[in-house]
């Protein structure tokens, strides 16, 4: 079933069915498929770019669609209702846009983001390393930077989706030895000598979105590709993870959606003892309590939205977000699995997918034992300061 939306503007709901209308064409027909032999969908990021899908978060002048981040979300939602590995791919892609947008000068965003934007190019994020996940400042790939501002990059990103399939990486990486303040951000093209790439890693989930290691050996970058001023790396990652997490979010919620609507579908066709088994009081109730933690996530992503489209401060929201969604989205598709039984279990359905592609949304943009880290910090970082004030 459709969800249901409050949306701002007119353009906002049918931006919402021109979501809907190019995932009923484009994406459920090939997800199963796709899923099953591991095949990226890469002309998928072009339809929805010239669909003006991918920019509607940007500014007209970058070549996007000026929308608030609460629609911008509600599409990433749709999306992943349709084809969780594309909704994920569309959040990545964004994150790898944003520090251009933000951070570059005019020159960067004229020449970067009207094909970022517009799907023509497909972006990387190279932020984690196997020994610098959470621990950013911890990263150990190198940019030696001339006197003229051009770098050479080494090192190894790992955990990369689109690694071998993006025209760029936004790649982050140490410039000086000062721990987060020795960061600094380049837009490193596919085509680079000296960048190459791991196996595919083998995933529980998520076949549809490759993930790899990218490998910089000796990678020159032009000066021109440096984003922001050297040394505020760490500061573009971590604000553009903000607005990422809020993708997974969404992304996440949408995933949890599809599982009950399927588990809701099945509840109310499947009969046993003469009845169908969505009217027995125990199976009811778990469909109850999925629908509140689904409606819950939802609601918690909204709110943070909100926040940045106000232009105030939504870190520990969007760390809430993330947690709440995530964690709904693990919860509801193993119920759903639990009420499709047997069925459920086997690859005749689609509940055993979802359930696997939930798992991760737990994981990336930060562990969720990190957003509970961040919560609590901005807790007691707030009521420190309020203490301070009354003072």
């Amino acid at each position: 079933m459709p969800v249901e939306r409050i949306l701002p503007t007119a353009d906002a709901a049918d931006l919402i069915e021109l979501t809907r209308e190019i995932a009923a064409r484009e994406l459920k027909p090939r997800v199963d498929e796709a899923e099953r032999t591991a095949t990226p969908p890469r002309d998928i990021f072009r339809t929805l770019g010239r669909a003006g899908l991918l920019s509607l978060a940007y500014p007209e002048e970058s070549g996007g669609g000026e929308q608030p981040y609460e629609v911008y979300l509600q599409v990433v939602e749709e999306i992943a209702m349709a084809w969780m590995s594309v909704a994920i791919g569309v959040s990545v892609h964004s994150l790898t846009a944003y520090p251009v947008d933000h951070f570059g000068t005019d020159e960067q965003r004229h020449a970067l983001l009207p094909d970022m934007l517009g799907g023509e190019t497909l972006g990387g994020y190279c932020l984690s390393e196997r020994e610098a996940g959470s621990d950013i400042a911890s990263m150990r790939t190198r940019a030696v930077v001339g006197d003229d501002g051009s770098a050479t990059l080494s090192g190894t990103k790992s955990w990369i989706s689109h690694a071998a399939h993006a025209d760029y990486y936004t790649t982050f990486a140490r410039t000086d030895d000062t721990g987060g303040k020795g960061i600094s951000c380049f837009v490193v093209p596919a085509d680079a000598a000296g960048l190459s790439f791991g196996s595919p890693e083998r995933k529980m989930g998520l076949a549809g979105d490759p993930v790899a290691e990218v490998h910089f050996d000796k990678v020159a970058v032009d000066a021109s590709r440096m984003i922001g001023e050297r040394g505020q790396g760490m500061a573009i990652a971590l604000a553009a993870l903000d607005a990422g997490r809020l993708g997974i979010a969404a992304a996440a919620t949408g995933l949890a959606q599809s599982a009950l609507d399927l588990a809701t579908s099945y509840a109310s066709e499947r009969k046993q003892f003469g009845q169908s088994i969505g009217d027995f009081e125990g199976l009811a109730f778990l469909l109850a309590d999925m629908e509140a933690a689904t409606t819950s996530a939802r609601a918690t992503y909204l709110l943070a939205a909100r926040l940045k489209d106000a232009g105030r401060p939504f870190s520990k929201q969007a760390a809430v977000a993330k947690l709440v969604a995530t964690d709904a989205a693990m919860r509801v598709t193993t119920d759903a699995v639990q009420v499709l039984g047997g069925a459920g279990y086997t690859q005749d359905f689609p509940a055993e997918r979802y359930l696997r592609e939930a798992k991760v949304t737990q994981i990336f943009e930060g562990t969720n034992q990190i957003q509970r880290l961040v919560i609590s910090r901005h807790l007691l970082r707030d009521i420190s300061n309020r203490k301070g004030t009354t003072r």
